[in-house]
């Protein structure tokens, strides 16, 4: 490393340059406050930033600096490695399914040796404990090498640099213990270990593929949203032909001709026509935005109703939907950074307990023991001492009330969602879709005479707009026949026309003023209104009253209008925020949190993705949009809004049944390691304790799957969750 290059100050900020590495290896948080400190320190760099949901590492840095000096950093620092040049919020790839492989490989490996090990502690003895002793090393060892290398290679990377990590104790218990095993059994002794070291690697293993797969959710949102942008376009030569150009070789200064019903693939101003755009993905409104020339239009919007050539302004990595999907991207960096409880324990906690085998080893062998004694009682405090009930105190609660919650149409996607959730106390709703269907629906068509619904809906079938859809449900539910129609068009800003029975007929914006969501019917010369409302979702009420019943208190957060966000905010008694962008609403919750909110947000929009992203919790109907549904923890199904209010009391329920099995681990650990430590059990019991043990803490886990009320539950005098009539449990 050259180390002639001078700190960069904070008035050369602006020249530095941004270079970001994917480092597989990070684990926790002492890795993060390892590799910021480490690089922090190197001369020439201005600030590093570890995100670990995405186990990368982004750098600023003089451009002296070259990514080749920067990636002997990280490894100087005992880390391996790999330059993201292309994509900056390109994902890693690959280590969730090696994790899965090996614990697959770690799970065949435990259950058959379990089965040698019954036989053996039934009283198998002699030649037929040795023959299941060499059948168990022959499963064993193997297995050990394969799914103990994620251990292996992190401890040998630390000890390579003089440094420690979690890996480091863990892999010396399982060296030592597999090698004491391999003696016993090459010694004709009466006791191996093959099923207690497996054991562990595999719960191990389930606990960080566990992790892995949970940070793979969180940056499946951000490919979502980028997925949203249309893969290229139409762009104008210079000899005024058009050629299909991908989205990456679009430039600004570039001029697209897009079709009615395409996607841009990048920000731009109209040039040229005018149209409608489907802005939900923005704006989060259900009605389209007309545009004509000189007005802005983005990447993943869709040109709803006539053709128009739109001028590029900014593609890429530098378009409107690149710059949300950073957002989810840091919004998610503070979650990463909330260590679950039983992850604290740990990092504690093994260390301690092969300190305190080392302490036995030594004690004993100073008391004259031997070595061979000595190791057996070290080997049982390592095995008795084995964290499973304690691995297993938050996953087992988690995956109970995960199922149970599941039966009553609420999808918990992240674990450790429950453990927010059960903290959470300020909800934020968006409006449409969330707190309303976000079905736009005719209020009353009672004053069209049965010519006038067949027009309507002759014109309505011709339209892409959300009313005409609304408005063609609603006609078709009366079994109506739609009228002959000639020429029909769709025009941007003012609808549908097309001539019936030699007249002029219209289905769009009229002349007649109205508040809220209306379209005009004109037949000739006459001209009818038909009002239109989003409804509420059926139980909106009775769910902020379980909410509120729980200390809960509740916002809305919108993107929509005032005029639409007033009327709903008045009927449910709440206070509103309206036309808010997708920075306004993370603005909304930084300011909250400061507060000490613990913010549970419930939105479905794509505008809605760094929002859920950045709050303490979030959850997502079952209409929301799939980047909706990534970015969010939870996702609750039907029209009811039951969804956040069950969730909310299941997860405090899990936290209490957490609380329990933390209780009834550590009470095992207080009375059972004493025992092992004075040489009262040998490791043969010692597993058995660690298995039973663990069985305990599952058993109270299960409880949780009675834990959610029908008509009142009395134990916590909590008031009635009703069952939702319109959920239905999610597929599996």
């Amino acid at each position: 490393m050259n180390a002639a290059y001078a700190p960069v100050s904070v008035d050369d900020a602006a020249a530095c340059e941004d270079s970001r590495f994917a480092v597989p290896a990070i684990r926790c948080a002492g890795c993060i406050s390892k590799i910021e400190r480490g690089l922090n320190a190197v001369p020439g760099v201005a600030a590093a930033r570890v995100n670990f949901s995405s186990k990368q590492v982004a750098i600023s840095h003089d451009p002296a600096l070259s990514e080749a000096d920067l990636l002997r950093a990280i490894e100087d620092i005992g880390f391996e490695a790999q330059i993201l040049a292309d994509n900056p919020l390109a994902e890693e790839k690959g280590s969730s399914k090696a994790l899965l492989r090996a614990l697959a490989v770690a799970g065949f490996g435990m259950m058959n040796i379990m089965l040698l090990s019954v036989s053996i502690w039934s009283g198998a003895d002699g030649d037929t404990r040795a023959l299941f002793h060499w059948l168990s090393a022959l499963i064993a060892i193997p297995v050990i090498a394969y799914s103990g290398r994620p251990f292996f290679a992190s401890a040998l990377m630390a000890l390579k640099h003089a440094r420690t990590n979690m890996d480091v104790p863990i892999s010396i218990g399982i060296l030592l213990a597999t090698g004491l095993s391999l003696y016993e059994t090459a010694t004709d002794g009466p006791h191996a270990y093959f099923d207690g070291v497996v054991m562990l690697l595999f719960f191990l293993l389930a606990g960080r593929a566990l992790d892995g797969m949970m940070r793979d959710k969180a940056r499946s949102g951000i490919a979502a949203l980028l997925g949203k942008s249309a893969p290229g376009a139409m762009v104008v030569q210079p000899d005024g032909t058009t050629a299909w150009t991908k989205a990456r070789d679009i430039q600004p200064g570039m001029t697209m001709q897009l079709a009615a019903g395409e996607r841009l693939a990048a920000d731009g101003v109209i040039d040229q026509g005018a149209s409608g755009f489907d802005m939900a993905m923005l704006t989060g409104e259900s009605d389209p935005q007309n545009k004509g020339k000189g007005d802005a239009v983005y990447a993943g919007t869709v040109n709803l109703t006539a053709p128009v050539r739109v001028r590029v302004t900014a593609s890429g990595n530098d378009t409107s939907i690149a710059d949300i999907a950073r957002l989810m991207d840091e919004a998610g960096q503070h979650r990463s950074f909330h260590v679950r409880i039983a992850d604290k324990a740990a990092r504690y906690y093994a260390p301690a307990v092969h300190s305190l085998a080392l302490l036995s080893f030594t004690g004993w062998m100073i008391a004259g023991a031997g070595v061979h004694q000595s190791l057996l009682i070290a080997v049982a405090v390592l095995i008795i001492t084995c964290p499973c009930a304690l691995g297993l105190a938050v996953p087992a609660a988690q995956v109970v009330a995960a199922g149970a919650l599941m039966k009553r149409g609420v999808l918990v996607k992240d674990g450790s969602a429950l453990e927010r959730l059960a903290t959470a106390n300020h909800v934020i709703f968006d409006k449409t879709g969330t707190l309303t269907l976000g079905r736009p629906r005719p209020g009353s068509i009672d004053h069209l005479s049965p010519e006038e619904k067949s027009v309507a809906l002759a014109l309505a079938q011709a339209s892409r707009h959300p009313l005409s859809k609304g408005l063609r449900e609603a006609l078709l539910a009366e079994k109506l026949t739609p009228a002959e129609i000639n020429e029909p068009n769709e025009i941007a800003g003012e609808g549908m026309r097309a001539l019936w029975q030699g007249q002029e007929v219209r289905l769009g914006k009229g002349d007649a003023q109205s508040e809220g969501l209306a379209v005009t019917l004109s037949i000739g010369a006459e001209a009818k209104l038909i009002r239109f409302t989003d409804p509420l979702r059926p139980d909106a009420d009775t769910a902020l009253a379980a909410l509120a019943d729980k200390g809960m208190t509740a916002s809305i957060l919108s993107g929509d209008t005032l005029d639409a966000v007033a009327p709903v905010a008045r009927q449910l008694g709440l206070t509103a925020q309206a036309g808010a962008s997708p920075q306004d609403k993370l603005e909304t919750i930084d300011r909250l949190s400061s507060t000490g909110r613990n913010i549970l947000m419930v939105g479905d929009g794509l505008n809605d993705g760094p929002a859920l992203a950045a709050a303490h919790v979030s959850m997502a109907p079952g209409s929301a949009s799939d980047v909706g549904q990534q970015a969010a923890d939870a996702v609750f199904t039907g029209d009811s809004l039951m969804g956040p209010a069950l969730a909310v009391h299941m997860a405090r329920r899990t936290m209490a049944i957490v609380q329990q099995n933390f209780a009834l681990a550590i009470g095992y650990n207080v009375l059972a390691v004493p025992l092992a430590i004075s040489g009262m059990v040998t490791p043969l019991v010692a597993a058995v304790a660690m298995s039973l043990s663990s069985l305990i803490v599952v058993g109270n886990a299960l409880r949780l799957s009675r834990a959610l009320p029908s008509d009142h539950n009395e134990d916590t005098n909590e008031p009635s969750l009703a069952t939702m009539p319109n959920m239905q449990a999610a597929p599996a």
